[in-house]
């Protein structure tokens, strides 16, 4: 979609980015933060933008664990890998204080 097409003006202080964080952000377990990337695309923000300001701010995609197979007709091989490889994650992590 074109810039000029979109009906919000793309994030470019740290400001507008630490607020719009602050807006999708949640607890998380570990005393920081957690945003979902579907949140941030959801918003209408240049996505790319906001995830390098993350990145930049100590946060770290948050590791998802590997679906344990029920071994059903339509269920993958055991042989076979999970593979989660070129999708990118669906959330953000930022430590504790990121977004003060």
């Amino acid at each position: 979609m074109l810039a000029s097409a979109r009906k919000r003006p793309l994030m470019r202080t740290d400001e507008e980015i630490r607020t719009l964080l602050s807006r999708l952000a949640r607890r998380h377990p570990s005393g920081g933060t957690v945003v979902e990337r579907v949140a941030i695309v959801a918003e209408g923000a240049d996505s790319a933008e906001v995830v390098a300001w993350i990145l930049a701010h100590e946060g770290e995609p948050e590791a998802t664990g590997a679906k344990a197979s029920k071994g059903g007709l339509h269920s993958p091989r055991l042989s076979e890998p999970i593979r989660s490889e070129g999708r990118p994650p669906a959330r953000y992590v930022l430590p504790a204080g990121a977004l003060s």
